[in-house]
């Protein structure tokens, strides 16, 4: 699937950029079907990866979606094509986001969970790259729009972000501020985060400053959890956790 974003530059001059995503991996519910939860890989990666892993979590209601990101230039490896849900550069506070590459992701993401029953809910949760875009789209969700001032009309129930990073994290707080409606989405929103703290691709730190930031901004219904010695990736104990989470976010039924 491909998504053609316009941009407007300096004066009437449009720039087009196309993002084809690659497959789209579908674990089904082993039992009644009560959540379904889009899952993002990180940089480099795809969707069949997380959607083996995925299959073997003991929660049998709820239906996993694997989507692959697009192969784009990263500015961060030198400018090679890689899977990728957005362009990098530096992970920094200050440094530049893509908002074009973030919103189309997003606008893929929410796309998969527009069309599922509506007495089903619906989450997102990624590693690195996919936990970004996560978060991403947690924001979105709070201020109603994405960052291009497009409508986003998708309920979340629940966030999941292991070893990522908050993109857009410096004016978050500014924009919900001014909006009673998005300060309410914030605050009701669960999010869980985990980081391990020896983490040589995405520091610790970057897990720090995503819930200060968030917490800040106004989402109040946060859970952190580190991991200690842990590098970049997951643990049977963090999996655990993140089951033990979504089970009683989303009131899942049968799932031990």
């Amino acid at each position: 699937m491909s998504y053609s974003h316009n941009t407007m530059g300096s004066g009437s001059r449009t720039a087009r950029r196309t993002f084809d995503f690659g497959r789209t991996h579908v674990v089904r519910p082993k039992g009644k079907h009560q959540a379904t939860i889009v899952w993002l890989h990180g940089l480099g990666d795809n969707g069949s990866t997380w959607s083996q892993l995925l299959e073997n979590l003991p929660l049998p209601n709820i239906k996993w979606i694997c989507p692959t990101a697009p192969t784009r230039p990263v500015a961060l490896l030198g400018g090679f094509p890689y899977t990728a849900w957005f362009d990098v550069g530096e992970l920094s506070a200050d440094g530049p986001d893509d908002w074009e590459g973030l919103d189309a992701s997003a606008a893929h993401i929410a796309n998969f969970l527009s069309t599922e029953p509506s007495d089903v809910k619906v989450g997102i949760g990624g590693f690195s790259m996919g936990a970004a875009m996560a978060l991403y789209s947690a924001t979105a969700f709070a201020l109603g729009r994405y960052g291009n001032g497009n409508p986003y009309n998708i309920n979340l129930r629940a966030i999941v972000g292991l070893s990522g990073w908050l993109p857009g994290s410096r004016c978050l707080r500014n924009k919900i501020e001014v909006s009673h409606e998005a300060a309410r989405r914030a605050a009701s929103l669960p999010i869980m985060l985990g980081h391990g703290t020896c983490d040589e691709v995405v520091p610790y730190k970057y897990g720090e400053i995503s819930v200060h930031s968030l917490s800040v901004a106004g989402f109040r219904n946060l859970s952190f959890k580190n991991y200690e010695g842990i590098g970049h990736y997951t643990v049977p104990k963090e999996m655990n956790e993140v089951c033990n989470w979504l089970t009683a976010r989303l009131g899942l039924e049968g799932s031990r």
